[in-house]
């Protein structure tokens, strides 16, 4: 294998260049060289090889265009479809085909309800708790305690001057650092 300038592997994967067939003579018209080249024999049949020696492959792939005898028309098509691999597409907010919306998945609640995700559990109640300190979990007591003392600094009626809002907000989070300090003792 060191001589051909190809790993195994790569000569065994679909769609690698294959090998010649044994004794493969240049299908050039009078030439008589060994053939190592394949090239496609026509834009309709590209898996189908001719087999031509280095002079006249390259001769062939000078003259070689996959667009001759096609209109403008039908290359813009051809170059569109092989800007989606050759699959069908449509534009966006159409669905051509009944059924398309229920194989996709939509986490973010984009297109609206979705019947394959579950409606998302309501927070326990120290979940909520825990949203308003401002906290996710995982949490240790420490954690909370510290957090709460911040809160308590920003909120506490005496450093908002009695403003009401931040006096409810303030009771909020009194009653949240209860509830979770309970959950993590009990």
């Amino acid at each position: 294998m060191r001589g051909s300038g190809k790993s195994r592997l790569y000569r065994e994967w679909p769609g690698a260049t294959p090998s010649p067939p044994h004794g493969q003579m240049c299908e050039w018209p009078g030439c008589v060289n060994a053939a190592a080249h394949p090239a496609p024999r026509s834009r309709s049949h590209l898996k189908d090889y001719v087999w031509y020696c280095l002079d006249h492959v390259r001769a062939y792939n000078a003259t070689w265009n996959y667009y001759a005898g096609m209109s403008d028309a039908e290359v813009e098509a051809d170059v569109r479809a092989d800007t989606v691999w050759q699959r069908p597409s449509w534009r966006l907010g159409t669905e051509p085909a009944a059924g398309v919306r229920e194989r996709l998945r939509d986490s973010f609640g984009i297109l609206g309800d979705d019947p394959l995700v579950p409606p998302a559990r309501p927070p326990s109640e120290e979940e909520r708790a825990l949203l308003i300190l401002d906290l996710r979990p995982p949490v240790t007591l420490a954690i909370v305690k510290a957090q709460y003392k911040v809160l308590v600094k920003k909120y506490h009626p005496d450093a908002t001057g009695g403003d009401k809002v931040a006096e409810e907000r303030f009771k909020e989070i009194s009653e949240a650092y209860r509830k979770v300090v309970r959950a993590l003792e009990g």
